[in-house]
């Protein structure tokens, strides 16, 4: 203000310029006390209350503030203090009464020149207002290639042919899971219902997930992706809840592709699990891919991955549920190199030989080829950089980056060979075994 002493209006400047400085501000605050400003000094004090809530200083400063009786222009004795009945006393808390100063007085004096920091509602005995209970679920509609209401544009959805190579694994889709149901003539003549489920397993990084979004691109369905972290809750009996919202969402939004991301952590064997809530919790699944009216889950199609499928419950892979299963495998030379192309297409290369560089990655997964990929940019960057002269990335950062990757794949196909040799009732993972075979790590 104008009629502000100097110091004051300097004070001011430097607390503008640094409002989290709490020490400046309460200066500021005791000098405007001084001068007889008590409702501008109370606002300083609680500003720098907000950045610290416990400190000394400050609360005393505030009691000060509070207690300093404002300067009037009448000459009248200020009004005596009403002296609170035994019901208002009673209704103050110690915290309240503390020091003699009411901090919910001061609370409502500022509350309209400092907005409060936190506006949540407090948490139900159960836990209904955790803001994690929101009920909507993110939605991919068909044909956009993005989450929303089915009201937006986009490039287009996934579809197989955009998936590179893996010509087997295109193969195995449409013979077990595509084919009877595009065509549903003849899914009424043999009696096919329009609902299913399949497992991807296979080890990390090998695209398990981009294939699940081509299945969906494939049916023109949307696409529900559900991880562990959207399923389970602390408060006993939301985790199922949730998986049933899942469900009842996909039944709303059917033709629709639901998509189990981790299996072995939503659907892990009972028999191991030891927590009752996750217990509850692959019971829950199990009752939605049943589905608890007959037709219930017509045009829900439930998809699940995991790199682990010995860890996943016996009873979600029965007929009815996931009991189809198909291996995904570390991309061949033809998916490698479309990966490659991928990957490179806005970085500056010359001279690139991709088919060269396919034979040379062998064994590698899908996030090893991008990992490559950006580890060749490195190269050619830190090189730059120490040169001062800018070069394109070219096969001998590329080559040389392959030479230093160990596939990642590796620990999974340690551990997936014990699987095949040991426990492999009913011939579940044959696949599994013939490649191995192949691979001469069998």
């Amino acid at each position: 203000m104008s009629d502000d002493s100097p110091l004051i209006q300097s004070l001011r400047q430097a607390v503008e310029a640094a409002p989290a400085d709490v020490p400046l501000r309460l200066h500021l605050a005791e000098l405007l006390l001084d001068a007889g400003r008590q409702d501008t000094a109370v606002a300083e004090v609680a500003v720098a209350l907000q950045h610290a809530p416990g400190d000394t200083q400050a609360r005393e400063l505030m009691m000060r503030a509070m207690a300093v009786p404002q300067r009037t222009t009448s000459s009248a004795p200020a009004p005596a203090a009403e002296t609170p009945t035994s019901g208002q006393e009673t209704a103050r808390t110690p915290e309240e009464r503390r020091g003699g100063f009411d901090w919910r007085a001061a609370e409502e004096q500022v509350g309209d020149v400092v907005p409060p920091r936190f506006v949540e509602a407090p948490l139900a005995a159960d836990g209904r207002n955790d803001p994690g209970d929101a009920p909507a679920w993110d939605v991919e509609q068909p044909g956009t290639g993005e989450v929303g209401n089915g009201d937006g544009g986009g490039a287009g959805a996934v579809r197989l042919a955009d998936v590179g190579g893996m010509r087997e694994v295109k193969e195995r889709l449409e013979a077990a899971f595509l084919a009877p149901l595009r065509n549903p003539e003849l899914r009424r003549l043999y009696g096919k219902s329009l609902r299913g489920g399949l497992l991807l397993y296979g080890p990390p990084g090998c695209g398990k997930t981009f294939i699940a979004r081509a299945v969906a691109g494939e049916l023109g369905a949307s696409f529900l992706s559900v991880s562990v972290n959207d399923v389970l809750d602390m408060w006993i009996g939301n985790s199922e809840r949730n998986m049933h919202q899942v469900f009842e969402t996909a039944r709303r939004q059917a033709p629709c592709v639901v998509f189990l991301d981790e299996l072995d952590a939503l659907g892990a064997k009972r028999s191991r699990t030891l927590h009752n809530g996750m217990r509850n919790t692959v019971n829950q699944l199990l009752t939605e891919l049943d589905g608890i009216d007959a037709g219930a889950n017509e045009g829900v199609f439930v998809l699940a991955a995991t790199n682990v499928p010995w860890d996943v419950d016996i009873a979600l892979r029965r007929p009815g549920r996931l009991d189809r299963t198909l291996l995904v495998l570390p991309p061949d030379a033809p998916a490698r190199e479309a990966i490659l192309r991928y990957h490179l297409r806005d970085r500056p290369i010359v001279n690139v030989d991709l088919g060269r560089l396919a034979k040379v990655t062998d064994g590698l997964s899908g996030a090893d080829l991008a990992h490559l990929c950006e580890a060749a940019a490195e190269r050619a960057l830190l090189d730059s950089a120490r040169s001062g002269t800018v070069r394109l990335i070219g096969m001998k950062d590329l080559l040389a980056a392959a030479k230093d990757i160990v596939p990642s794949t590796d620990p999974w196909f340690a551990s997936a060979r014990n699987v095949a040799m040991f426990a492999n009732e009913g011939g579940t993972y044959d696949d599994l075994v013939a490649y191995l075979k192949k691979k001469r790590k069998l």
